[in-house]
């Protein structure tokens, strides 16, 4: 892949980022992916690539997609595969709170895994925890190895987990280890990356939510040098049907990060729309909007945060009121 492609990457996220922000805490989720949808497909009409749509927007979120297979770029160019949600986080900005952000992802051609939209249970953790982890060992196994591994107290770890009835157990099992929980009520590809950044006080991921995140949450730890590991959760015939289409069999299967993104490079992209831990989100004055991006790329290791100011007059097309 061009490394050119990593700031074309950054035009597209914030490009979603300042036409999704105006709907912020208006409580309406569609229009707000639509508008970061639209923004995202016009800048990416400008792009030097050959891309194709591998990871879209779920079907769960009945929001308006760039579906799967749907190419993208000029046509010239590298030949790439693309995970994008153009909104991560619909809900997030409806109600105006934390981590809501603009995302994609790109990997050379056929190096993407094309999850198929139905929930993965996933554990996530950084670099200092890299093959310490194991999805099918107990919480308080892997509790403990991310707490030898970052010279912790198991007191001292934080697991992030999606707010939802469906963890109860999990959550009683973090709590019973002695461990300390972030519950988030979305949003779990920032949840995710945080765990690679010590500055967000984040140190592992678990819990499920959706498969198509995971293999987006994976390219950006690939990226940061972290690991995330899945197992597909079908939960009718339908779903073990699409898995056996996509040739996945063994419904127990463990995805690894070269599950996920079995090649050498990807380039991962993620702009602020609300705040987080990470990145701040959108904030408008007057004519002008400023936006926070990270950017980073597996091939070299470079990580950059981008701080942009942009003139609302000169780009009315990327923000809807």
């Amino acid at each position: 892949m061009e490394r050119s492609l990593s700031m074309e990457l950054v035009r597209v996220t914030e490009a979603a980022a300042l036409a999704s922000a105006r709907w912020m805490g208006r409580g309406v989720k569609d229009e707000a992916d639509d508008a970061a949808t639209t923004a995202m497909r016009s800048v990416f009409d400008t792009i030097p690539m050959q891309g194709t749509v591998v990871i879209g927007e779920g079907e769960m979120d009945e929001a308006p997609m760039l579906y799967i297979g749907e190419k993208l770029g000029t046509g010239d160019g590298p030949g790439v595969d693309v995970a994008v949600d153009p909104l991560e986080g619909t809900e997030i900005v409806a109600q105006g709170t934390w981590n809501a952000l603009a995302v994609i992802a790109i990997a050379d051609k056929g190096t993407l895994l094309h999850a198929p939209d139905m929930y993965m249970d996933k554990i996530a953790v950084g670099p200092e925890a890299v093959g310490k982890i194991d999805i099918n060992a107990p919480v308080i196994d892997n509790l403990r190895a991310v707490a030898k591994a970052k010279n912790k107290d198991i007191e001292d770890v934080v697991a992030t987990v999606l707010d939802r009835e469906r963890h109860a157990k999990l959550i009683r099992d973090i709590r019973n280890a002695g461990a300390r929980i972030k519950l988030i009520p979305n949003g779990d590809v920032a949840a995710a990356i945080n765990t690679a950044f010590d500055d967000t006080g984040v140190d592992i991921l678990l819990g499920s939510g959706g498969a198509p995140e995971g293999v987006i949450a994976a390219a950006a730890l690939k990226c940061l040098g972290g690991e995330i590991q899945g197992k597909l959760l079908p939960s009718n015939e339908d779903e073990v049907k699409r898995c056996h289409t996509m040739g996945i069999t063994d419904l127990n299967r463990v995805f690894y990060m070269d599950d996920f993104c079995s090649g050498d490079d990807a380039i991962f992209a993620a702009t602020g729309v609300t705040d987080g831990e990470l990145l701040k989100g959108v904030q408008f004055k007057g004519s002008k909007a400023t936006t926070q991006t990270v950017v980073m790329r597996a091939k070299s290791g470079t990580v950059r945060f981008i701080d942009g100011e942009h003139s609302l007059q000169k780009k009315p097309n990327l923000v809807f009121k």
